[in-house]
């Protein structure tokens, strides 16, 4: 193990403990977010995948899979958002798109996060990866030309409730290319980089570090999570590692490992190399001698990017989206249904869950788990999961209904079988776009259980389901929260014009 890293990681870990004083007597928590991994590219969920994936099938069957299970939005900075938070992310100031590697903080600095919360119950927190919510960085307001790289950033992930945090501000095609461990950078950029685009290996123009490659870095963020485990087994403390992966997201960079393993495209081999990375990290906790009692998730912040080509994947039998229509940034299944599997050997016996479920409910969950109570202005929309994973044969609904988002903020809620799309489009970049809906039904209407490929849209014909899922959605969006509890605010209202049919009534 770097016996530097070593040092820092057991400091981290001692300046939590002496900040939280008592010890929690919780699991260690570890949750793997892959960027832009396609429901179907996992074995376990999609048998007719082309993509061996071993490391994430035998998780799976050690686990609970929930097959149902959605991220917040179809895109990468409001899913990490509701991640985090436990909140929709449509309830903040981003109502579409996302933050770039120079945007200022997403979540909002009084907020209490997963991490946060975590830390309030003894745990020591860390992030490794890509963070993509935003932080400050010196000088932006007079541009990002004026950044002096050498002094520290603020309110980044070690003030949103990390103890410890080693990444990248955004994505792996997002400048500056510079490390940031806790708030500095690990090296000041002296060149910029420019323009790369070959197809899937794409990034765009900025400052990079000596010690950044583009190339090398989903295998350093993994070596860092490795050894962050080996470094935390030491404590009485459990832990909560979040690992935001890179990959896999353009720039579509397999190591030579893995080129041409999978018989399909770079892409296919990418997913590939990110099983593997995964099967490290299920190996340092094995070697941990942390099995039984470690909680390890993997999910992903949305559906396959339509860029990686996946007309190319179909063509040789494998869909990376699986059943399901579209893709990242679509309000259709494909953009924000995502592999969700969750293993803890000394509670949660091996079992499906069918039931729809959000990544926002993280946050409800881990309280019920570590006797956290949730107050009115925290999580609004987060559901605890806890029931479905120590009980298998519970049934009933965890939640009552469950919204998506899309890339241009357009809305959908989804409810038992039933989905209702507020927008005659994609609400995204696949086919119908907001230009290609001429002689199309203003709304859309899914029967999820008959017609999971959403080809068949119902809306003439059930009036009574679209009225009771439209007051749905209107209470949630009114009432600032889904879940029971106080009425709370939504921020940046004037930027909302996706809700301009409530404001009409």
């Amino acid at each position: 193990m770097n016996s530097k890293l070593a040092k820092r990681t057991t400091a981290a870990i001692s300046l939590g403990m002496a900040a939280c004083g008592a010890y929690a007597a919780g699991p260690n928590i570890i949750v793997m977010f892959a960027d832009d991994l396609g429901y179907g590219d996992v074995t376990a969920l999609n048998p007719d995948s082309k993509i061996p994936t071993p490391h994430l099938d035998r998780l799976a069957a050690e686990g609970v899979i929930f097959t149902d299970a959605h991220a917040t939005s179809s895109l990468s900075t409001p899913s990490r958002y509701s991640l985090l938070t436990g909140r929709y992310n449509w309830r903040s100031t981003l109502k579409h798109s996302v933050l770039g590697g120079y945007s200022p903080p997403l979540i909002e600095a009084d907020r209490t996060t997963l991490p946060g919360m975590l830390r309030g119950q003894g745990y020591t927190t860390a992030c490794i990866g890509k963070w993509h919510l935003g932080w400050n960085w010196n000088n932006i307001a007079e541009g990002q030309k004026a950044i002096d790289y050498s002094k520290p950033i603020t309110d980044g992930p070690t003030t949103r409730g990390f103890d410890y945090y080693y990444g990248i501000a955004a994505s792996l095609d997002m400048a500056p290319y510079i490390y940031v461990e806790n708030d500095r950078a690990t090296m000041v950029p002296q060149r910029i980089e420019p323009d790369y685009n070959d197809g899937v290996v794409f990034w765009r123009e900025g400052p990079i570090s000596d010690d950044f490659d583009h190339g090398l870095v989903f295998e350093n963020l993994t070596n860092r999570v490795c050894d962050y485990i080996a470094a935390s087994t030491g404590s009485d403390r459990p832990f909560f590692l979040y690992y935001p992966m890179t990959a896999p997201h353009t720039p579509v960079m397999p190591s030579a490992e893995f080129l041409g393993k999978s018989g399909l495209n770079l892409y296919g081999d990418f997913v590939m190399m990110l099983d593997h990375e995964v099967g490290r990290i299920l190996q340092a906790v094995d070697d941990a001698g942390i099995y039984e009692n470690t909680i390890v998730i993997f999910t992903s912040d949305n559906g396959c990017a339509p860029y990686i080509e996946p007309e190319e994947l179909i063509a040789k039998g494998h869909y990376p989206s699986g059943i399901y229509r579209g893709y990242k940034s679509d309000i259709y299944d494909g953009g924000h249904r995502v592999p969700f599997i969750l293993r803890w050997p000394e509670k949660a016996v091996p079992h499906t869950v069918d039931q729809t479920v959000s990544l926002s409910d993280l946050m409800a969950t881990f309280a019920a788990v570590t006797g956290y109570t949730i107050r009115d202005n925290e999580a609004e929309d987060s559901f605890d999961l806890s029931r479905v994973i120590y009980d298998p044969p519970y049934r009933e609904p965890v939640r009552g209904a469950t919204i998506h988002s899309s890339s241009d903020g357009s809305f959908a809620i989804r409810k038992g079988p039933w989905k209702l799309i507020t927008v005659a489009h994609s609400g995204g970049w696949g086919y119908p776009t907001k230009n290609e809906t001429e002689g199309l039904p203003p709304i859309q209407l899914y029967n999820m259980q008959d017609d999971p490929g959403e080809t068949r849209n119902l809306y003439l014909e059930y009036p009574q389901v679209i009225e009771e899922l439209y007051s749905d959605l209107t209470d949630y969006v009114r009432n600032g929260r889904s879940t029971p509890g106080a009425p709370q605010s939504n921020d940046g209202r004037q930027w909302w014009p996706q809700l301009n049919w409530i404001e009409k009534e």
